[in-house]
């Protein structure tokens, strides 16, 4: 049996969402600005994409091209939550649900479709759900075909609100519009090794040989874009419920300005390494593995192993001060050298808490008791109601990804919720 695949994207999703609960705005070009203060467009409204601005426009930027241009601070937990709502929709038509992006998901209804009038039933209620359910000024694009490759350049293919479908038969008058860019897998980068390699079109990609794009590309790059030019891709639907295989943790942070305050920077560090600690203890592991960088005007990274294993945030950012203190980044004559404006800490070397073998001399008993208990309190009353005497006066950090919910905790974390 074919497969039938759906990808859905909405449209202009941030700025829609903004649009939906600010009816001044609607109408009108919005371009939504990361509530940190960076001076640049995360997302912006049709009317606003109509005049030339983009995601990653500067604002300044975005001014010239749109001089009506309002900028609005974006809300992720009010993203966050149509996005759950979106999930709750999707999931009464088929259980193989993926989550590629907070606005974007595959749906396999291969199995199901006959249950709800077809596909274009399928299609047809979920639209009128999120209009009645979300909300009218929100919609989606929806992409059709038999595999996700497809389906995902289906749904850009007819915006906003659209519904393409491509079928076998279609891909060579789809392939001799899209430009090489429309996949998903090719950026900016890939494209300008293709052109320079006189391949300018998917139809070109199409007719390079399988042993040219392998010399060029490698064996993995090589074979992934000769399948893009067939319009091949295998790859399942995974859904989104589905049991989550974990090999590292980490938390990343931009902060709100520059800053040379070296207790500031620590502040922040320290509170990556709670969320860190927070997210191993929820999914039941441990690590022997710290990793710590640093961006500036310079730049550091490294990473320590020890021969015990940890979740605890403090033991995490105790091993993140010995690296700090390696690269003496504090001591430098020249000032420019100790600003910091992004910081990142992951561990790995994972391993289940039930598997971590008990030492006789150590306090980690008492200590995993102890952090289950302010775990219990933060959970009720929110992430880090309890935290360290060393933050005492910093900012908290908000634990919403913003925009892509790369962290596959963060997937399993939603799973929990909807099911």
């Amino acid at each position: 049996m074919e497969r039938v695949i759906l990808h859905i994207d909405f449209d202009s999703f941030f700025a829609s969402v903004e649009q939906h609960d600010h009816p001044q705005f609607r109408g009108k070009p919005i371009g939504v600005t990361a509530t940190n203060g960076r001076t640049c467009i995360i997302a912006s409204s049709r009317e606003a994409k109509q005049k030339g601005v983009k995601t990653g426009t500067r604002t300044y930027e975005a001014i010239r091209l749109c001089p009506g241009i309002q900028f609005v601070p974006a809300h992720f937990l009010r993203y966050w939550e149509i996005s759950q709502s979106f999930l709750r929709i999707c999931k009464d038509y088929t259980p193989f649900v993926e989550v590629f992006s907070i606005d974007e998901v595959f749906m396999d209804v291969t199995q199901t479709h006959h249950l709800f009038g077809g596909v274009e039933g399928i299609v047809s209620r979920i639209k009128t759900r999120i209009e009645k359910e979300v909300g009218s000024v929100i919609t989606v694009s929806v992409g059709q075909s038999h595999n996700k490759l497809l389906a995902k350049l289906a749904s850009g293919l007819e915006k906003p609100n659209g519904y393409v479908t491509i079928g076998k038969n279609d891909i060579e008058k789809i392939y001799k519009k899209a430009t090489l860019t429309d996949i998903c897998g090719i950026g900016e980068r890939i494209k300008e090794r293709l052109y320079k390699r006189r391949i300018y079109t998917l139809s070109d990609l199409k007719q390079a040989s399988l042993a040219y794009l392998i010399a060029e590309f490698g064996q993995v790059e090589g074979r992934f874009l000769k399948n893009v030019g067939r319009g091949i891709d295998t790859t399942p639907v995974l859904p989104y419920t589905a049991p989550v295989s974990v090999k590292s943790v980490g938390r990343n942070y931009c902060l709100p300005q520059n800053t040379y305050n070296q207790r500031h920077i620590l502040q922040n560090v320290y509170e990556l390494c709670e969320e860190v600690g927070i997210k191993l203890r929820r999914l039941k592991k441990k690590a022997r593995t710290v990793g710590f960088s640093l961006r500036g005007e310079r730049s550091e990274y490294s990473r320590v192993t020890i021969h015990f294993y940890i979740n605890d945030g403090k033991d995490i950012f105790l091993l993140c001060l010995f690296l700090y203190k390696q690269w003496q980044w504090n001591r430098s004559s020249d000032l420019r050298q100790q600003m910091v404006r992004q910081m990142s800490v992951w561990v790995t070397n994972l391993q289940d808490i039930a598997s971590v073998p008990l030492s006789l001399f150590d306090n980690s008993i008492k200590k995993d008791r102890l952090l289950e208990t302010v775990d219990m309190i933060n959970e009720k009353f929110g992430d880090h109601t309890i935290r360290n005497g060393f933050l005492l006066y910093a900012d908290k950090l908000t634990t919403v990804p913003n925009g892509y919910m790369a962290d596959k905790y963060e997937r399993a974390k939603l799973a929990k919720t909807l099911i």
